[in-house]
C-alpha cells in the first residue's frame, strides 16, 4: 500500500481547497451584498462551482483508480469508519452542490453562464417550485458543507500537530524525515552494564569416586 495519495490527487487536493475556500466566500458575500455587485458575485460564482465539479469528478476517478494509504493500525476502528464517512460526505458534496445550483438554475429558467461565449445547457425544465425547493436545499448542503470542512481541517490538524501519526502528510508534498529512536547515553558518574567474561575453558569433570 502507498504511504501517500497519488500525486494527482494531492494536486487536486490543495487545488480545490483553494477554489472551495474562494467560493464561500462569495457565497457568504452574496447572502450579505444587493446591487451591481451582487451581479459580480454570482459571475464568479457559477463558474467556480462547475470547475469544482469537474475536479472532484476528476478527483473521484484517480481516487478510485490509485486508492489510498491505510490509516494508522492503532486507531479505533469506529474513528476510521467516521473517517471513511466524513470522505464519502465530502465527494458527495463536492458534486452534488454544484449540480444542484446548476439544477436550480435550470429550473428558475437562468442561464448558466460560464464566459461570455460559454452558457451550460439546462438540466431540467422550467418550474417554479423546482426552483424553490432546489434553492432551499442549495442553501442547507452549502452550511452543511461548510460544517463539514471545519471539521475536516479540525481532525487534519489534529493528527499533524498532537498525534503525529502521518495522516496528516499522506497528503502533502514535502517528504519527511523517518523517526529513529535516540541512543541511550548513560547518565555521568554511572558505569556501562558490561557482560560478563566467558571462561576459556570448560572446567574439568570432577572424578567419579
Amino acid at each position: 500500500m502507498p504511504d501517500r495519495f497519488h500525486p494527482a490527487i494531492r494536486l487536486l487536493h490543495w487545488t480545490m481547497a483553494l477554489l472551495i475556500v474562494a467560493m464561500l466566500f462569495v457565497g457568504v458575500a452574496m447572502i450579505s451584498t444587493a446591487g451591481p455587485a451582487y451581479a459580480s458575485l454570482i459571475a464568479v460564482h457559477r463558474p467556480l462551482g462547475i470547475a469544482i465539479l469537474l475536479l472532484a469528478a476528476i478527483r473521484l476517478a484517480v481516487r478510485l483508480a490509485t486508492g489510498a494509504p491505510p490509516l494508522p493500525a492503532d486507531l479505533p476502528r469506529v474513528q476510521q469508519r467516521a473517517a471513511r464517512g466524513a470522505h464519502i460526505l465530502l465527494y458527495l458534496a463536492m458534486i452534488g452542490l454544484p449540480l444542484i445550483g446548476w439544477a436550480m438554475l435550470s429550473a428558475g429558467g437562468y442561464p448558466v453562464r460560464l464566459t461570455a461565449a460559454l452558457t451550460l445547457p439546462p438540466i431540467l425544465p422550467q418550474d417554479a417550485l423546482a426552483y424553490g425547493l432546489l434553492r432551499q436545499a442549495h442553501g442547507l448542503i452549502a452550511f452543511a458543507f461548510f460544517a463539514l470542512i471545519l471539521g475536516h481541517l479540525t481532525i487534519a490538524l489534529i493528527h499533524g500537530f498532537v498525534h503525529r501519526d502521518g495522516v496528516f502528510e499522506t497528503m502533502g508534498f514535502a517528504r519527511t524525515p523517518v523517526r529513529r529512536p535516540e541512543p541511550q547515553v548513560p547518565e555521568p558518574g554511572v558505569p556501562e552494564a558490561q557482560e560478563p567474561d566467558e571462561p576459556d575453558a570448560e572446567p574439568d569433570e570432577t572424578p567419579a569416586s
